[in-house]
């Protein structure tokens, strides 16, 4: 993979061979590390750094030297970092954005012009259609990756080079499963550790608005594949309780908070591998990654929510992080 650095219209001004480390999906930054000798005044404020056809990239926000090391530290956020601090909100006098479309029209509806023409929304129709609810407030990240996923899909966002100069491309496709084909397991050339965690709570007390009688009470359970609802499933030894205070909450706000911090609380399988050890994956946030352990026969099927994109000392190497891992 070439790194590139261009300037800020795009234009290819060298390649670059120091160290860098980009963050996709979770702080969706990178940060290159230049040694004294490496570094040119095209370091810049503005400039892009990316590999061509991946979604390895950004633009350079943050330039800072450090005397006592001799070294320079080029920062910024990624492509989907820009995506992470745009919000979708709802429109005036509505509680909600809902949207309904073909799903790269509407991927083009919910980003906007907000973006600049760096970013350029796909025009292939993907012949699939959808009508989805928003979260309040949702990044345009978190928002798009959510309404993807009812749909089996995937938010792609790669840079397109041309002779001019270049682009962000963002598009809708489907999500791969590594489950079927590849199996990651005692089998594989890699160590991993495999958890089936299953003291969870399945019943949420939640405390609203109110003084003692009158204070507003909601219950939520869970049932054994941890879908919530206000119908209790789960009984005897079997159930676990806890209490969710929110005491300036109505109902309907005590119902959102209630069931977003009861899922952090549920039963949980996790998959935590050394991936970057298997270099022929080359998984994408949002695919799905299937792991088997077989002497405790846990299995964990789980989407990639961020990768870890390192080059040191000439190499390149990438960390992926499931769902649902510590």
């Amino acid at each position: 993979m070439e790194l590139i650095l261009a300037t800020s219209d795009g234009r290819e001004l060298c390649t670059v061979w120091d160290d860098i480390d980009f963050d996709i999906g979770g702080e969706n930054n990178f940060e290159l590390a230049l040694d004294y000798p490496s570094w040119n005044a095209d370091f810049k404020q503005g400039a892009l750094l990316y590999v061509p056809g991946t979604e390895y990239g950004g633009i350079i926000k943050d330039v800072e030297g450090m005397t006592e090391t001799d070294q320079i530290f080029v920062r910024g956020y990624t492509w989907r970092g820009y995506l992470a601090h745009r919000i979708i909100e709802p429109p005036s006098g509505a509680d909600y954005k809902t949207v309904s479309g073909e799903l790269n029209a509407v991927i083009a509806e919910v980003i906007g012009s907000s973006l600049g023409s760096l970013f350029v929304v796909s025009d292939t129709d993907t012949g699939v259609n959808v009508t989805y609810r928003f979260n309040r407030y949702v990044t345009v990240n978190d928002g798009l990756t959510a309404m993807l996923a009812t749909k089996g899909y995937r938010l792609d966002i790669q840079y397109v080079q041309t002779e001019t100069g270049g682009y962000v491309q963002i598009q809708a496709l489907p999500a791969g499963n590594y489950g079927s084909d590849i199996e990651i397991s005692q089998d594989s050339r890699l160590n991993f550790t495999s958890r089936d965690y299953r003291m969870g709570v399945n019943h949420l007390i939640c405390l609203g608005i109110g003084e003692l009688a009158a204070r507003t009470v909601i219950h939520l359970y869970a049932d054994a594949n941890g879908n919530i609802s206000q119908t209790q499933t789960i009984t005897g030894l079997n159930e676990i309780v806890e209490v969710f205070d929110n005491p300036g909450a109505d109902s309907e706000v005590l119902l959102a908070t209630g069931t977003e911090r009861f899922k952090t609380l549920l039963n949980y399988k996790s998959f935590q591998a050394a991936l970057k050890d298997v270099d022929d994956l080359d998984l994408y946030l949002g695919d799905t990654f299937t792991g088997r352990d077989y002497i405790t026969g846990n299995v964990v099927t789980k989407p990639i929510i961020e990768k870890i994109v390192k080059r040191e000392h000439g190499l390149f190497t990438v960390d992926y992080k499931i769902e649902g891992e510590d």
